[in-house]
């Protein structure tokens, strides 16, 4: 069956690295589609020629820089590989969750929101390290989500 790519289907462009994000952070196996990695649209009512288009070269672009990034967290951490689920704060525009396993926690964040967000939750940690940028985190006051980010936080 035909299905419309993301990128056609979200209304808000800023979204599709967050979604991108989830899918890295969530349990199971992701699967990315040729060429939405670089943001590539496509719609089902358009038929296999607007889905499938013939490409000459890849392109590299900020998301696929994003995804590949995620795509590393989520290869090297137990935890994002095989941990278990257990969401920690939600509401319409942001989202936190944990997985676990063999000792390594990480904390999948993200706010899609075009605001900046500071969570206040339980988040059972003092400090960890941004398995994406690699930039220490500090929990102590609240997790203050950028605009429009994805954040995976080792626990320490």
């Amino acid at each position: 069956h035909d299905v419309t790519r993301i990128a056609s289907n979200l209304t808000n462009p800023a979204h599709l690295p967050l979604a991108y994000g989830i899918l890295m952070g969530m349990p199971g196996i992701p699967c990315i589609y040729y060429g939405s990695e670089w943001g590539m649209e496509g719609k089902k009512e358009h038929g296999d020629d607007a889905l499938r288009p013939a490409v000459d070269a890849p392109q590299w672009t900020a998301l696929t820089d994003f995804i590949a990034r995620a795509a590393k967290a989520h290869r090297e951490s137990r935890a994002l590989t095989y941990g278990d689920f257990n969401v920690l704060h939600l509401t319409n525009k942001q989202l936190i969750f944990e997985r676990c396993a063999d000792g390594e926690r990480v904390l999948v964040m993200v706010n899609a929101d075009g605001e900046g967000y500071t969570a206040h939750y339980n988040a059972n940690a003092g400090c960890g390290t941004d398995l994406l940028t690699g930039k220490h985190f500090d929990f102590g006051a609240g997790s203050y989500l950028e605009p429009y980010s994805v954040k995976y936080i080792k626990v320490q």
